[in-house]
């Protein structure tokens, strides 16, 4: 499989360079990771009575509600107050939940962290990981049995489905992999669609509805194991490199003793026969582990860099 960093780093040669990564200026950064500092001035600290947890706008929310549940239940007792899932329908709700204050820990998907980070003042602590501690997914550009098209250059003149501007696997990453390695330009080669989410592009293909779409291969393998599609429905044309996935975290203004006690709850969380075992484990997924964004995100902030991705807040 081709490189995709090497794609990036040729769409970097013909893309202006962005300013360095950098927050908004409602949040500050004095230690340089990257991430908003928790406000030194007390009244800037809120400690909630009930916090509210959304996950990744990926999938069935009412499926994802269940699967959480265990873990609820234990930051529940591990921070002594009620925690409440909200279901999100798209990424850029969930960044102005987090950024007006209505939401308190979250995962959010790969691409979406870094806008996550610098406009919701977002404090990314913990990815799942496997047991051995490897993690991430794959982006992979799939089509249909008898859709014509045997390799990525077969997608020109034909409709590619993508997920939502701020995706990593669903968009960004795609886009530069079509236009450097391939010369192919959405709305010149190929007519882009969007879908909203990655199972809805996993299913536009599976039915046919799209010919192609770019989509991360956690998500897909999921779908495969919950049997809401089949592995013969779908075919590989491109597999990626690996990148890391959803980074879980909180709003840079909880209490200091509340963003520790909820690390707690991620990296005490006990996964055996747990609604979250049954769900992630499908795709490899079995614990927490810590990450950084300075780190671990590094090539996602590339790949916005190279893809012109601005981080300027609305």
């Amino acid at each position: 499989m081709r490189h995709l960093l090497a794609a990036v780093a040729l769409v970097a040669l013909t893309v202006p360079a962005l300013a360095e990564f950098k927050l908004d200026n409602r949040y500050t950064d004095a230690d340089g990771d990257l991430i908003a500092d928790i406000p030194t001035d007390a009244s800037q600290l809120v400690d909630p009575s009930t916090l509210i947890f959304a996950y990744t706008p990926v999938e069935d929310p009412a499926v994802y509600a269940e699967a959480w549940t265990d873990f609820l239940t234990h930051a529940e007792a591990v921070t002594g107050k009620k925690v409440q899932f909200f279901p999100i329908d798209s990424n850029a709700a969930q960044i102005e939940a987090m950024r007006a204050g209505r939401l308190h820990i979250a995962g959010f998907n790969t691409g979406s962290n870094p806008l996550a980070v610098a406009c919701a003042g977002f404090r990314p602590f913990a990815m799942m990981a496997a047991k051995d501690g490897s993690f991430g997914y794959e982006m992979e550009i799939i089509t249909h049995p008898g859709s014509g098209i045997e390799k990525v250059e077969d997608i020109k003149g034909k409709t590619m489905a993508f997920t939502a501007e701020t995706s990593n696997s669903g968009f960004k990453a795609p886009s530069a992999l079509l236009k450097s390695e391939f010369g192919m330009e959405a709305g010149t080669d190929f007519t882009p669609a969007f879908s909203g989410k990655h199972d809805n592009s996993v299913l536009g293909v599976a039915n046919k509805d799209y010919p192609a779409a770019a989509i991360a291969n956690s998500i897909k393998t999921r779908m495969i194991e919950r049997e809401v599609v089949k592995a013969d429905q779908l075919v590989v044309l491109y597999t990626s490199q690996t990148f890391p996935t959803t980074g879980y975290g909180v709003a840079h203004n909880l209490t200091p003793e509340l963003q520790e006690k909820i690390k707690e709850a991620f990296f005490t969380f006990n996964w055996e026969g747990s609604s979250l075992a049954e769900e992630f484990s499908k795709s490899g997924e079995e614990q927490f582990i810590p990450i950084t964004f300075k780190d671990n995100w590094s090539v996602i902030r590339q790949i916005d860099e190279a893809t012109g991705v601005s981080y300027a807040c609305q």
